[in-house]
Order: structure tokens, then C-alpha cells, then sequence
């Protein structure tokens, strides 16, 4: 029988092209000056769900999983339980093998808090959502408990949903937060943005988006630009990163 020192700890991202992860060089490194020489991290990249299923047999010693684009939602099927705050989500990020079976998080939540609380100001009282996917659920959640009335934005927008196009003058003056949920200018395609208004951006805009490489977004540059105030997703994947790692060694 292993003993504890001996037993091997594996962790790794599940996700969809994924080889620029943030989550693998960070918890590799978080080891590394933790002197946990058993821990090992690595990115589990497959075009379809159904693939977590053979991680989940074939891997031994898992001892947790992150989620990443465009598994969010997917994967809860294949779980045995949601803890609350993922299931009032709708999506889960952080995955912890417990004696009933898999238990899905979202840490997400907390970590897009943390980070948005100390940026925002008095005249941020209603946001656009940009995108629809797993993460922006996360961003949907937060804004609701911070009372900051929100409205999504897509190509295809639902009801009570708006569109790209919709967003005019008036529009853009009334949503003074806007928070990008959409993988547009994520590295290599830095040149891409979402296609809203940029000339209707002002100082009393906070721009926020999810994408930390680049560190700078064009759709940040556009923002920086016309002086409004500008946050990129690096603090709230910490966040997230070190809530998950608290989550698995509870």
C-alpha cells in the first residue's frame, strides 16, 4: 500500500485546443515552490465530451480537474454531484473526485468578484455581458449578487437578449460595465475583437475582459484608448486557480 508521501497526486485541464492554458503553467510552478514532488499537471485536449469519460477510467490517481472552453456546461452530465453555487451557474469549472463520484464546482464566480469589486465605481450600475457561453454564466451570477442589472449580447441573441447591432449611442451610455466572455482576440488571433461601438467609449466605461494573453486585448486597447478604466483576467484565473486547489485539499 502507498503511503502518502509516495502516492502520486494528478491534476490537469480538461478543454478544447488548449496548449496556450494558463491553468498548466501555473499549477506546475505552484508545486514546483511547494516542493510537492509527486504532483503532476497536464492538459487533457480533446474535440469531444464524450473523451472525459476514458480520462476518468484510465487515469489513475486523479485527485482533481479544471474546465475550460467549451466543456463548461457539457460536462455536467457526466457528474455525480453539483455543489450550489454550480448548479444555480449552470456550469462548472473545478472537478473534485469524492467518495459518491464526481463533485463539479465553479470557481469562477468567486474569482471574477474578487477581482471586478475593487475596479468598480458609482456610475457602473448596469452591464452588457458579451457572449453567452459557460464562463459568462459565471459573470451573470456575480452581477446578480452585486445587484448590477445586465444584459447579454450575441450574435444570436435569445430573448430579451441583445445584438451587436442594437448596441447604439444610447446603449452603450447606459451599460457603463462591459465585461468580454467571448474568446475574441485570445492569442494568436490578437487582432480580433467583439464588434461593439468602440467610438461610444468614454471615462466612465470599465472594460473587463477574460482573456489574459494577451495582456492587453484590442478590445482593451480600444477602451484604454478613449479613457475608459481597463482590467484584463489574469487576477480573477488566480483567483479561480487558488479557490480550485483550496476546493481539492478540503
Amino acid at each position: 500500500m502507498e503511503n502518502e508521501e509516495s502516492k502520486s497526486h494528478n491534476y490537469g485541464l480538461i478543454g478544447k485546443n488548449i496548449s496556450y492554458s494558463f491553468s498548466k503553467g501555473y499549477f506546475t510552478e505552484k508545486f514546483r515552490t511547494m516542493g510537492l514532488k509527486n504532483y503532476s499537471y497536464r492538459n487533457y485536449d480533446f474535440q469531444d465530451i464524450q473523451d472525459f469519460e476514458i480520462i476518468v477510467k484510465e487515469e489513475e490517481h486523479l485527485s482533481g480537474i479544471n474546465v475550460t472552453i467549451p466543456y463548461k456546461e457539457a460536462v455536467i452530465p457526466y457528474l455525480a454531484v453539483l455543489d450550489p453555487v454550480a448548479e444555480a451557474i449552470g456550469a462548472v469549472n473545478t472537478i473534485k473526485p469524492t467518495e459518491k463520484g464526481l463533485k463539479g464546482y465553479n470557481t469562477d464566480a468567486y474569482g471574477f468578484k474578487t477581482a471586478l469589486e475593487p475596479l468598480l465605481q458609482k456610475q457602473h450600475k448596469q452591464a452588457l455581458i458579451l457572449g453567452t457561453g459557460g464562463a459568462s454564466k459565471a459573470v451573470a451570477y456575480v452581477l446578480g449578487q452585486l445587484n448590477i442589472p445586465f444584459k447579454f449580447v450575441s450574435r444570436n441573441p435569445a430573448e430579451g437578449q441583445l445584438s451587436y447591432e442594437q448596441l447604439d449611442e444610447e446603449n452603450m451610455a447606459a451599460h457603463s460595465l462591459i465585461i468580454n466572455c467571448t474568446p475574441l482576440g485570445t492569442f494568436p488571433d490578437v487582432e480580433r475583437k467583439p464588434p461593439i461601438p468602440y467610438r461610444h467609449l468614454g471615462p466612465d466605461h470599465l472594460l473587463f475582459d477574460l482573456i489574459y494573453n494577451p495582456e492587453k486585448t484590442a478590445f482593451l486597447q480600444q477602451g484604454e484608448l478613449r479613457g475608459s478604466a481597463i482590467s484584463n483576467g489574469l487576477k480573477m484565473l488566480e483567483l479561480q486557480a487558488e479557490k480550485a486547489w483550496e476546493i481539492w485539499n478540503s
